[in-house]
């Protein structure tokens, strides 16, 4: 063997060095980078889901409160009570809020923001702040759960979830009344 096979050799086990450190530094970077934004999509998706989570229980106690204010239901739980738990439960949305603020991307935080309006008309209208009927009222829960289907649309295209939660495979659905209240014998 000459020396300019010799050069040619080492030339060889260079350049197979050198790409071979080349594709595993490419390949560790693009690991990491996979795993930072599955990092932060599993972030994601835990505020996303405290959020709905502290939403819907607002929604709940509001409910509480309001028919035990119009006389629909009665309750064991004290006015004072509901409206002191009313009052953390919204401490907590808030706090949820805000980790959508942090995490969630420009069309998640605008409808979380849409949301947040309409869940307080809720609030506002079972705790006496603002007056309204008992069709406004439902007209309210209406508003509020298409606020949550819209949210879920935003949340699930900036987490790359394919389908949705709207549109005709699934079309917006009324609330759930038992039957002597859908059939108008209401008594508020």
């Amino acid at each position: 063997m000459d020396a300019g096979e010799q050069w040619a050799t080492i030339a060889a086990v260079l350049l197979g060095a050198v790409s071979t450190h080349l594709t595993n530094y490419a390949m560790e970077r693009q690991r990491k980078k996979h795993e930072l934004v599955t990092r932060w999509d599993s972030k994601k998706l835990d505020a996303y889901e405290g959020y709905i989570d502290s939403v819907r229980a607002c929604i709940f106690l509001a409910v509480q409160l309001y028919e035990h204010k119009e006389g629909l239901r009665a309750s064991a739980v004290s006015e004072h009570d509901m409206l002191a738990e009313m009052a953390t439960a919204g401490r907590l949305r808030g706090r949820a809020f805000e980790r959508i603020m942090l995490l969630g991307g420009d069309d998640v935080v605008e409808a979380a923001h849409d949301l947040n309006a309409l869940a307080l008309s809720v609030d506002w209208q079972a705790n006496g702040t603002i007056d309204g009927t008992l069709d406004e009222w439902r007209a309210r829960h209406r508003a509020v759960f298409r606020g949550i289907n819209d949210f879920h649309e935003a949340a699930r295209s900036d987490l790359g979830v394919d389908g949705g939660v709207t549109g005709e495979q699934h079309p917006e659905r009324d609330l759930l009344l038992p039957p002597a209240q859908r059939d108008g014998n209401e008594r508020a």
